[in-house]
């Protein structure tokens, strides 16, 4: 297995544990917080792609999916267009109000697809191109995707754990 196969493996599974969380849930369901203060499986889900989007777009030079192919648009959520959910208050969550679960998924598939076409093209020896020096040590695109897989993977984690609990209050 070369680089580019084992990230596209771990980007797979990010790809596979978002759909796990949000298919068969209604809108009520996808916004719905097991506390007021609790991320809801919409936030999550959107925060994580959001995240995944930023991360990959600002080392592959390139527009991030979330503007260049119209889902700011169509999510219509009352945040700037390069909010990614960092910081986030309780009132924030509860304005990721998502009617189709399809956009949610619609959405991290798109950046799916982009993210595993940039992996693909990856070498051993780009791992360690320095692609953010505001930190000590500089952040090389190694440690940069690893961060977005661990980030992605928690929240997606926390997804399926809401949506369990919810599925429990359903029965």
């Amino acid at each position: 297995m070369n680089t580019a196969e084992l990230l596209s493996d771990a980007f797979g599974r990010i790809q596979e544990a978002v759909h796990a969380a949000v298919d068969g849930l209604t809108a009520e369901e996808l916004a719905e917080r097991v506390d007021p203060g609790a991320n809801s499986v919409a936030w999550l889900v959107w925060h994580l792609a959001r995240v995944q989007d930023d991360h990959v777009a600002d080392v592959a030079g390139d527009e991030q999916i979330w503007t260049a192919q119209g889902w700011y648009d169509r999510f219509d959520l009352p945040f700037p267009a390069d909010s990614i959910g960092y910081g986030d208050t309780a009132e924030d969550v509860a304005r990721v109000d998502v009617a189709d679960p399809a956009l949610l998924t619609g959405y991290y598939d798109a950046v799916h697809r982009r993210t595993l076409t940039y992996v693909a093209a990856l070498r051993d020896a780009d791992l360690d191109r320095i692609v953010d020096r505001r930190w000590n040590p500089p952040v090389t695109l190694g440690v940069r995707l690893v961060s977005v897989l661990d980030d992605d993977l928690e929240h997606a984690g926390q997804a399926a754990f809401v949506r369990g609990v919810l599925l429990r209050r359903r029965a």
